[in-house]
């Protein structure tokens, strides 16, 4: 059992290794090799979702899901200062666990979305600190920054 189940993980990781789109969804923080195969496996056809909202209800992330199976933990990142981060650990402040949990993966499904149906990659928000460093210094400097929270952009 445990040679099929490593044979089934190294298949998983040559694929993963293989799929210049599973590359891109492994991008996503919470996305590893597993989900990001399976998502483009169950997913198909792409164009049978006008929007990420269709997409996330399809996966079954919608709001006050009850549903009962194994608890959802998510753990805490301590000292973690991206907007992600941020964002999610006032949530966790306001609301259950459970319902933090499936917040998270209802935006990762909406990002993962915007990914398979534009074409487009990933790019990871910088820290809080960095931001508020470039924004001192351009203004140091005379310049202009506009920050903004991670984004989606064309390939």
């Amino acid at each position: 059992m445990d040679q099929r189940i490593a044979s089934y993980d190294r298949r998983v990781r040559e694929l993963f290794r293989n799929s210049e789109l599973c590359q891109r969804l492994g991008k996503i923080e919470g996305i590893g090799p597993v989900t990001a195969t399976a998502l483009i496996a169950a997913v198909g056809d792409r164009t049978c979702f006008k929007n990420g909202r269709q997409f996330a209800a399809w996966l079954g992330l919608v709001p006050k899901q009850r549903s009962h199976g194994a608890r959802a933990a998510l753990g805490k990142a301590a000292g973690k200062q991206d907007p992600r981060s941020l964002w999610l650990s006032k949530l966790r402040q306001r609301r259950h666990p459970n319902v933090a949990a499936v917040a998270l993966a209802n935006k990762n499904a909406r990002i993962v979305w915007a990914m398979l149906s534009g074409g487009t990659v990933y790019e990871h928000a910088p820290s809080v600190k960095a931001a508020n460093a470039r924004i001192v210094w351009a203004m140091l400097s005379g310049g202009t920054v506009y920050e903004h929270a991670p984004s989606v952009k064309a390939a």
